[in-house]
């Protein structure tokens, strides 16, 4: 099962694909082959974004509940402005000098704690996880690396291989440990450090020297896991005790999305050895970026020169600069926080009275919803996918994920209000009603 799971089931009486739509699908899958996959049962083709909607080729609007990418809202106007003039301006790699991707760096380590002194930028979160396992191999001399156990941190070879979460056709390398995710209702909080330690110990068993800890810190692929604040902290203790790094991979968390803290790891009061960020921090331009505890790539650095053609190009910058502007002056992590706990209470709510609802769980604007067989309280990924799909039906995005596929994944862009909340309740109610 894939990160982002859409298990096939339509509801009673779906529209049919169209012949238009038919012959795009037709028309994709002959120039982009059969690797790429498709949203929903029955494919949007969208044009246009604006906000919390996206428009659809034929004008339907449909409420974005899912696009972290776009986490300021689609096409939000000071992004576009600042890519729009830089671009006009100057748009070249970092070999030269040039204060804005100085700038950058430096109000990103504002938002970091202390010891984090270094800021190297890539294309992509996937490239982030690639260069943070590079580093930390090179700091540790060790090879294994510890993951959840329905993780993904990305689509390189080499994070590919710690990443479950893309299946069995993707397998994991032979230096890759895996442990559960920390649910709390199981009591898997509390045993987290201790799955580390063990996992750690296993790789040294068989002769290799862990390297690395490295998880999204609100479990995202596992089927978003929050709560208690503060576990991570003793995980990242054990793996440091063996002799590896703590990775806090940020990519999906990052950038204000939980509420509480501008980094997911500032919720359980720890501090990375590095952290690696991307999908919102363009708002759709693609940008990404490593940091670090300057003392990891000082002896990396005289042996190895890092170079990344597009990585902190002057118009990436000004894409992030922007992010982080709108983010700070428009309030948006108190947005996330204030929007994202009234949702939260409120699908509770909903749980309470539809039993095919089970635990709800996250941070922020960042949600998870079980999804259980009625009776049995088994996962129920099927009708998982029902909700999904008919969700996209009522003109509403989400999507699951989890090992099965059976927890609903709602992540709007942090200027998700009350009034989008609401209809979003609205309509999972009405679809919740229609399954039964």
């Amino acid at each position: 099962m894939t990160r982002d799971a859409m298990p096939n089931a339509f509801l009673p009486g779906e529209a049919r694909l169209s012949e238009p739509e038919r012959a795009l699908i037709e028309r994709r899958q002959a120039v982009l082959g059969p690797a790429y996959r498709l949203f929903y049962e029955r494919p949007l083709h969208i044009v246009r974004g604006e906000g919390v909607w996206l428009h659809d080729a034929d004008g339907t609007a449909y409420l974005d509940a899912y696009n972290n990418v776009a986490s300021l809202g689609h096409c939000h106007p000071r992004v576009v402005e600042a890519v729009a003039r830089q671009a006009a301006e100057l748009a070249t790699h970092t070999r030269y000098l040039h204060e804005g991707v100085l700038e950058l760096a430096e109000r990103l380590l504002t938002t970091l704690p202390k010891g984090i002194g270094h800021v190297m930028f890539t294309c992509s979160g996937s490239e982030a996880n690639d260069l943070a396992l590079r580093l930390a191999f090179a700091a540790t001399g060790g090879t294994g690396v510890i993951v959840t156990e329905n993780a993904y941190h990305g689509v390189t070879q080499a994070v590919a291989a710690l990443s479950p979460s893309l299946g069995p056709g993707v397998p994991l390398g032979a230096h890759v440990r895996t442990v559960p995710a920390p649910d709390a209702a199981k009591g898997a909080d509390a045993g987290f450090a201790a799955a580390v330690a063990a996992a750690a110990a296993d790789l040294q068993r068989h002769g290799i020297r862990p390297a690395a800890l490295i998880l999204d810190t609100v479990f995202s692929s596992d089927g978003v896991f929050t709560d208690p604040p503060g576990f991570l902290a003793p995980a990242a203790e054990a793996i440091r005790a063996a002799g590896g790094l703590f990775i806090a991979d940020e990519v999906q968390p990052g950038f204000g999305r939980t509420g509480e803290a501008m980094w997911g790891f500032l919720r359980h009061g720890v501090v990375p050895d590095m952290i690696s960020m991307g999908k919102p921090m363009g708002n759709g331009y693609p940008v990404a970026a490593l940091a670090l505890r300057p003392e990891l790539v000082e002896s990396f650095g005289a042996r190895a020169r890092y170079f990344n053609t597009f990585g902190g190009n002057a118009v990436a910058a000004a894409a992030a600069l922007a992010v982080l502007e709108v983010i700070e002056t428009e309030g948006l992590q108190a947005n996330a926080l204030t929007v994202g706990a009234r949702l939260r209470e409120d699908l509770c709510a909903l749980a309470a009275r539809f039993p095919r609802l089970g635990a709800v769980r996250g941070a922020g604007l960042f949600i998870g919803i079980d999804v259980e067989h009625p009776d049995s309280r088994a996962p129920d990924p099927l009708t998982a996918g029902r909700i999904v799909n008919g969700l996209r039906e009522a003109r509403v995005l989400i999507s699951a994920t989890g090992p099965l596929g059976h927890v609903l994944k709602i992540r709007p862009p942090l200027v998700f209000s009350t009034a989008h909340a609401a209809l979003f309740l609205d309509r999972i109610e009405s679809v919740l009603a229609a399954i039964g």
